[in-house]
């Protein structure tokens, strides 16, 4: 990961950690103009896939000639990946310049009284977003929740739909310590008259999402309820998802892999109705275009073929949990496995997913405070302890993985989205050389 020096007061920002509510952004967006207001909105959040369901739809949007604002988080190399418009990142000196205003009017808002404390890291990239896309004219601008949804910092726009893609056990420090806390927080993107797309399949969270939108007025499609078909089916090109709505019947692969990515796209794709509904003029033929080709890094993204490496970025135990079908369905042999993960995540259960599919694990450690380390990981988890090989660094653990391979066994890099953009940039520095 790239690291902040060039952004001074973003660094600093990091010293200051989460803190849920929106009191502080919305007296910098009014000291800014309210320039959030300034571009229609798509709101997407969820525990998993919702980076996905964003790509996706920037992707279709961008295919019917909208000019699109995307802000999406966490990034895996250079922090200017958060902020884009029609798919470019922004520059990093419009990043200082913007990041240089926000400073100014904190500081002011603060001598004034109207900004308790300081702003977080979350919320200053978010107002750079919300300012860029407004200075940039999109059309459309496609948000990422951070956390949760009711106190995040994006929690300030009035969108023309809001997404809920899963809900699943994370951040519950934050959120709660059971889904219907944590479908609660997410369900508070939910406005009053504001369409809901839903992909949640579990009842309990379902439930709650439901009540909240009979309380907003808010009208619900259910990406995946009765009335709908979703399924994988074989076809001469292969084997193909479909998706049958009330108005149509969709035939797509994304470039994407998994069989979770094929449920994404059918978020994406009633989405992209509801946003028809509204006056947004999309063909059938582009939407699944859109989905097909979107791209998505660090999401069982695979790297060579001698060996493969594949990387992803899951940090929970539902993410952990489609890796593993992945990997059963993909490859269906051991893996030799780099795992690297933040020491506040429920690391036994993600690791009860990864580690027996492997026959060799490289414990590492991302550059970061926040990471494990090799050694407490080992002690954790005892009972692999005849597959480890503890690493410090993560280039150190690649280049033994490759080792270790012989151009033949698969590499799996899993357990944290900060290991794959360490991971990614390795595996592109060495493919430089050769």
């Amino acid at each position: 990961m790239r690291p902040l020096a060039s952004y001074p007061y973003l660094e600093q920002a990091q010293l200051f950690g989460i803190r849920l509510g929106l009191e502080n952004i919305q007296a910098v967006l009014e000291d800014f103009g309210y320039p959030h207001r300034d571009y229609p909105v798509i709101h997407v959040a969820g525990t998993n896939g919702k980076g996905s369901v964003c790509a996706m739809l920037d992707n279709i949007f961008r295919l019917h000639g909208y000019r699109t604002g995307l802000y999406t988080s966490p990034h895996l190399v250079d922090v200017r990946e958060r902020i884009r418009v029609n798919g470019r990142l922004i520059r990093e000196k419009e990043l200082k310049e913007l990041l240089g205003e926000i400073e100014k009017s904190e500081k002011r808002l603060k001598g004034e009284g109207r900004v308790a404390g300081a702003l977080t890291y979350f919320e200053i990239l978010t107002v750079a977003a919300f300012l860029y896309f407004a200075r940039k004219k999109v059309d459309l601008a496609i948000l990422e929740v951070g956390m949760g949804g009711r106190f995040d910092a994006t929690n300030v726009v009035r969108p023309e739909v809001s997404v809920i893609t899963t809900v699943s056990y994370d951040h519950q420090q934050y959120l709660g310590s059971t889904l219907e806390k944590i479908a609660f927080e997410k369900a508070g993107i939910i406005k009053g008259k504001v369409p809901c797309v839903c992909g949640v399949r579990n009842l309990e969270a379902l439930r709650v999402i439901k009540k909240k939108c009979r309380e907003e007025d808010a009208p619900l499609v259910q990406v995946f309820d009765k009335k709908r078909e979703f399924s994988l089916v074989d076809t001469r090109r292969g084997e193909v998802f479909l998706y049958r709505t009330d108005s149509a019947t969709y035939r797509f692969r994304p470039l994407l892999p998994g069989q979770h990515q094929g449920e994404n796209a059918a978020v994406a794709i009633a989405t992209s109705e509801v946003m028809v509904g509204r006056g947004w003029k999309l063909s059938k033929k582009k939407i699944i275009q859109g989905v097909e080709s979107a791209s998505w890094p660090g999401r069982l993204e695979i790297f060579g073929s001698s060996p493969p490496v594949v990387l992803d970025g899951c940090h929970n135990e539902a993410g952990a949990m489609v890796v593993n079908r992945f990997w059963k369905k993909t490859f269906n042999r051991p893996a030799i496995l780099v795992f690297g993960v933040m020491k506040d995540k429920e690391i036994e259960k993600i690791a009860r997913w990864l580690f027996p599919l492997a026959s060799r694990i490289i414990l590492t450690r991302p550059s970061l405070e926040r990471a494990a380390r090799p050694m407490d990981l080992a002690a954790r988890m005892p009972e692999y302890r005849g597959k480890y090989f503890l690493e410090e660094t993560v280039p150190s653990a690649l280049s033994l993985a490759l080792a270790l391979s012989e151009g033949e066994v698969p590499v799996l890099v899993a357990g944290s989205l900060f290991l794959v953009g360490e991971a990614r940039q390795f595996l592109q520095s060495q493919a430089g050389k050769g």
